[in-house]
């Protein structure tokens, strides 16, 4: 299956969300299947399916089901490309403001 380009609005809508945070760094320690991603969260299971929907639907998260259990992944591009606009966002603002600052000691 071809992968599409992350979305990088999805990606920050999904982060918007506490739950979805916290399943993130869960997830940062490795895959791991649903219902173990479930027991420590004060929510219903399918809760947390509508979130892992969510995710992966943002291109966050990868799941993948064998049998009757579903596994789920962090999916590094995602990551790199919210990353990456960050650090494009970082550096456009660096940019302004040592410009500001030449401008305002041109002015002394």
């Amino acid at each position: 299956m071809a992968r599409r380009k992350p979305d990088i609005g999805r990606i920050f809508d999904a982060l918007g969300d506490p739950t979805r945070r916290n399943i993130l760094e869960r997830l940062g320690e490795g895959p791991v299947s649903v219902s173990r991603l479930a027991e420590p969260l004060p929510i219903t299971l399918a809760a947390v399916v509508q979130h892992l929907q969510v995710l992966e639907e943002s291109g966050l998260v990868q799941t993948e089901k064998v049998g009757r259990v579903r596994t789920c992944r962090l999916d590094p591009a995602a990551i790199s490309a919210a990353s990456d606009w960050l650090a494009e966002l970082r550096s456009h603002w660096e940019r302004s403001l040592d410009h500001l600052g030449e401008l305002l000691a041109g002015e002394e």
